[in-house]
């Protein structure tokens, strides 16, 4: 497709709902449900991509969505409700958000079976002395920012589905300890990872923690700040607390948007290093978690222009392949903890999950505060 046919296709898009619609649309026509990178697991890949095409779905409607989401469950999990998924770590329960909804709509209650299944990985999973969940248990003693999303939310609407509210103050408590390890209190950013053992080679021997501000992790922890705030009730005494470290967030992340895209960096603080760049993965995350902060009343109305404008930058960077289909570039691929160099050398590409879904929900969540392009 020439350079001309691809802005016409972007032209035709009139709303961020179109936009995130186009994304979904194309990765279905490249992907058979089982086929999704890596293919034939459950995975929290899968997992980001699916359920944000399950929000976009509950707001613009779309059987084909669910039935995509439900056949990608259904190659995994069996009549019985039993599957296979790691269980040694948090990102493998991600994925468990698509089952509340499969569920409700189908009244097949092995979803709830497989649900319950990963809610009973919680009280199995390897702490820190002081209760933090390890990331994974090939990294012992060490809480990662990803972590508190990829269990946290399911376990939340666990709890709201199924009673069981003490599931709501796990996660309280987990929020917590992340951000008592992991906030830096000069910048406001929060680090990838914390080490209690101090003995991984990026640990900073005093504190434990890693020593970069890696954009994604920072995205999912501020999608996990809004999430929270939809759970408690408006007199929980943890409530202000969540507020306040929202706030705190969205206040630091424009002081670090780019002027000249109004995107941020792989390291989001590093912005005069010639080597570190744009990603885009993260730019969605951050302008979710702002027009979320807008719209929830958590954050002042002028962070709204924040959003608008990342949101604008976001879109202007994607491309259409020769047959009209959406791509998005410049997503940093699956990451683990490390020093600069680790992160700034590490590839990107094109339509990875991790962004396509970060992509999805920004749209999602701008839809009301950019009810038209031209705005």
């Amino acid at each position: 497709m020439t350079q001309s046919a691809g802005n016409t296709v972007a032209n035709e898009l009139k709303t961020p709902f179109e936009w995130g619609k186009a994304a979904c649309d194309s990765l279905m026509a490249a992907y058979k449900p089982e086929e999704l990178p890596p293919g034939g697991r459950w995975h929290y890949h899968q997992g980001v991509f699916l359920v944000s095409m399950l929000q976009l779905r509950a707001l613009t409607g779309g059987d084909h969505y669910l039935e995509y989401i439900k056949a990608y469950v259904d190659h995994i999990i069996d009549e019985h409700g039993n599957f296979l998924w790691n269980r040694k770590e948090l990102d493998a329960i991600q994925a468990g958000l698509l089952l509340f909804a499969l569920d409700k709509e189908t009244g097949d209650r092995r979803y709830k079976t497989a649900a319950t299944k990963l809610k009973n990985m919680f009280p199995t999973l390897n702490k820190t002395s002081d209760g933090g969940f390890w990331h994974k248990d090939h990294y012992p003693y060490q809480m990662w920012l990803d972590g508190l999303y990829m269990g946290g939310v399911f376990a939340m609407n666990y709890g709201k589905k199924y009673n069981d509210p003490a599931l709501l103050e796990l996660v309280l408590e987990q929020e917590r300890l992340m951000r008592k390890h992991t906030l830096d209190e000069k910048t406001g950013l929060y680090h990838h990872a914390w080490d209690e053992s101090k003995k991984q080679p990026w640990a900073d021997p005093e504190t434990g923690k890693s020593p970069e501000f890696w954009g994604r992790a920072i995205g999912w922890y501020g999608i996990t700040f809004n999430e929270i705030l939809d759970f408690l009730p408006a007199d929980h005494s943890s409530r202000d607390e969540i507020i306040g470290a929202l706030s705190d967030l969205v206040e630091t992340l424009v002081k670090y948007q780019d002027s000249e895209t109004s995107m941020w960096y792989q390291i989001v603080d590093k912005q005069d290093k010639e080597d570190n760049w744009i990603e885009t993965s993260c730019s969605a995350l951050f302008i979710y978690t702002i027009a979320r902060a807008v719209k929830g009343g958590f954050v002042d109305e002028k962070y709204k222009e924040f959003a608008v404008k990342g949101y604008k930058g976001l879109i202007k960077r994607m491309k259409f392949d020769d047959n009209g289909a959406f791509i998005m570039p410049e997503i940093c691929i699956g990451t683990g903890v490390g020093d600069y160099e680790h992160y700034v050398n590490r590839p990107v590409t094109d339509n990875d999950l991790h962004g396509v879904g970060s992509f999805v929900l920004a749209s999602i969540e701008m839809q009301d505060l950019l009810p038209t392009l031209k705005a």
